[in-house]
């Protein structure tokens, strides 16, 4: 889905799917908010493009840094939820296998309550349904079966 989203006035959160080969298959990092797991996103900021939010989000969410973009800047969106929000996400890879989950100043405790590298059908079965077409775009880019 590469281009605009369709309502300007949509509330855009970007994101990224980090993936890691590690020697014979790819793997998904994912972040467990409460009871939802979810790739590293946050909401676009003002004067700030969706790639660089998603860039920084990552960032600040993992403190993982050496992104690497090798698939281009193409990405997914979902459909609307939370009153009309929109998540875009892009694809990344990173070397790195450690990932820590900083606290995040503004409420005292990370974001997140844990990370979780898994296998593309681990990542189908922690996923909500929003989540699922990202997965399946982000594996058939990967040439995952």
């Amino acid at each position: 889905m590469d281009g605009p989203i369709s309502n300007p006035a949509t509330r855009l959160s970007s994101g990224v799917v980090v993936v890691r080969d590690n020697g014979d298959r790819w793997l998904f990092l994912m972040l467990r908010a409460f009871r939802h797991w979810d790739f590293p996103k946050g909401m676009v900021e003002s004067g700030e493009g969706p790639l660089e939010a998603a860039i920084r989000e990552v960032q600040e969410e993992t403190t993982l840094t050496d992104l690497a973009f090798r698939w281009g800047e193409s990405y997914q969106e979902t459909g609307p939820y939370n009153r009309g929000k929109v998540a875009r996400y892009y694809l990344a890879a990173t070397a790195a296998e450690a990932v820590f989950l900083p606290v995040n100043p503004e409420i005292g405790r990370p974001e997140h309550n844990e990370f979780r590298w898994v296998t593309y059908a681990e990542a189908l079965g922690l996923s909500s349904p929003r989540l699922i077409p990202v997965i399946h775009w982000a594996a058939n880019i990967l040439d995952i079966d």
